[in-house]
This record gives structure tokens, C-alpha cells and sequence, in this order.
């Protein structure tokens, strides 16, 4: 039987992560390694200047006192007798599109499973508060987890970006990622010591929005898959600046 890993950024005991386990049942063997408090925003962090606790918290499942990432390190390194056929990172409330895919512990989780060559899924729900309900969210994320396990294969290096629309049509596109759709708002005030402090948060930006991307399908309603490589080398900025090396050499 098929053997997915399962973890997250919102904490071993989120609303989110329950009800992709549940979703899951019955498709693979399942295995659970996340933090054991939300670590969004953690990237990709990795713990280096205090040991990482990690405790078995039901059969199958471990709580991490680390980041996203350093609960796919442990799990791929220890907990676990093999590597897992599949990871999938989730299920995040709210988005994960635009620049937020560079801010994100639930990608950043993926994208560790996809340094070690697991195929990997991060999936998120497009919802920016109140009630989230997880079931078009997980529904997906077993029918991808499916095709995945049985049908198709992810090149080395390269992993799923999914977000699902809170009131989702049915549609599902493979898209870009978006250009940035946020902007950074600071709410200042003073500690009672007299420090300044400030609360760091977004305002959604929806001019421009390119036609192909993240964005613009979760806003009509779609699925967004957008598959994300690790290979960042910009090939034309490779080509075109080379000649630099010359100009820059020591005589």
C-alpha cells in the first residue's frame, strides 16, 4: 500500500490538517509529522541553535517543537522506515499565492519533500477569515493525491502549489504564480516599557492580476494548480551577464 506524509504550518492539531487525514483514509498509509504549535510564515526555516523535540502524540503521529520544514527533515531522516510515496502539506487557512509562496511554512514544507525527491503537494483554502470549511478543500486533495499515487508522476524537483476557492465551481486550472498580490501594511504602538512595536499584516492588491495565474483562478472561483520547480537559475540572465566574469576577474 501507498504511503503518504502528512504535515503542515498551523499545528499538529489544526481544523485543517484533521480534515485532509480524514479525507486521506483508506488511500495510503498514513503518517503524520508537523509542529506542535502554528509556525506560519516560517518558510523554510530549519532549527540549528536548540535541539528539535519531537514527540509521539498518537499512533503514527509526531508533534515537532520546530518550523514545517524541520518536521519533513525528522520524518524523512528518522521517524519513518522508508520515504514516504507522497507528501502533502496542509490544509492551510488561506492563500498561499503570489509572494506569500516564498513566506509560506506549508510550501516551504513541500518543497523540503521535493529537495529529497518525494512528490510533494502543498494545498491551501483561499479564505481570509470567519468559518473555514475544509471539505472541497480535502475532497480535492484526495482525488490529486489519487491521480498522483496511481496514474501520474511529478518530475524530480518539482511540486504542486494548490489553492482552493472557499466556494469552489467546480473548475480547475494549472496556472502561474502570481506577481505580488499583497500589500505590506505596519500597525504601530508602544509596549509599556515605551518600545515601539508593529503588527505586520496585508491588504490584497487585484489590479493587474494576469489572466493565467494563481490568482485569477481562485478569483473565478477555480482551483489553482501551479507546479513550482527548484532550479532557480534565471537561464537568460546566465546567458546575457557572463561577460561580466571577465570584467570582474582579478589581474
Amino acid at each position: 500500500m501507498s504511503h503518504i506524509l502528512i504535515t503542515n504550518d498551523d499545528g499538529i492539531r489544526a481544523e485543517g490538517l484533521r480534515a485532509l487525514k480524514d479525507a486521506l483514509t483508506g488511500v495510503a498509509t498514513l503518517s503524520v509529522v508537523a509542529p506542535h504549535l502554528e509556525r506560519s510564515g516560517a518558510a523554510q526555516a530549519i532549527t540549528l541553535r536548540r535541539p528539535i523535540v519531537c514527540e509521539p502524540v498518537a499512533e503514527r503521529e509526531w508533534a515537532v517543537e520546530g518550523t514545517p520544514t524541520d518536521s519533513v527533515i525528522l520524518a524523512l531522516n528518522r521517524l519513518l522506515e522508508e520515504k514516504p510515496d507522497l507528501v502533502i502539506s496542509g490544509i492551510n487557512r488561506g492563500s498561499n499565492m503570489g509572494e506569500n509562496v516564498f513566506y509560506s511554512g506549508t510550501v516551504g514544507a513541500a518543497m523540503e519533500a521535493a529537495i529529497n525527491r518525494v512528490p510533494a503537494i502543498a494545498i491551501s483554502l483561499a479564505h481570509r477569515g470567519g468559518d473555514f470549511n475544509f471539505a472541497d478543500s480535502a475532497a480535492f486533495a484526495r482525488s490529486l493525491a489519487e491521480l498522483l499515487l496511481t496514474k501520474e508522476s511529478l518530475p524530480a524537483g518539482v511540486m504542486l502549489n494548490v489553492n482552493v476557492p472557499p466556494k469552489w465551481s467546480g473548475e480547475v486550472r494549472f496556472t502561474r504564480q502570481s506577481q505580488k498580490v499583497t500589500r505590506n501594511l505596519l500597525k504601530e504602538g508602544t509596549d509599556p516599557r515605551g518600545r515601539s512595536y508593529y503588527w505586520l499584516h496585508e491588504q490584497q492588491v487585484v489590479d493587474d492580476v494576469a489572466a493565467d495565474s494563481d490568482y485569477a483562478a481562485v478569483m473565478a472561483a477555480a482551483v489553482s494548480i501551479t507546479p513550482i520547480q527548484l532550479e532557480r537559475t534565471h537561464e537568460t540572465s546566465l546567458n546575457h551577464l557572463s561577460h561580466w566574469a571577465k570584467l570582474l576577474e582579478r589581474k
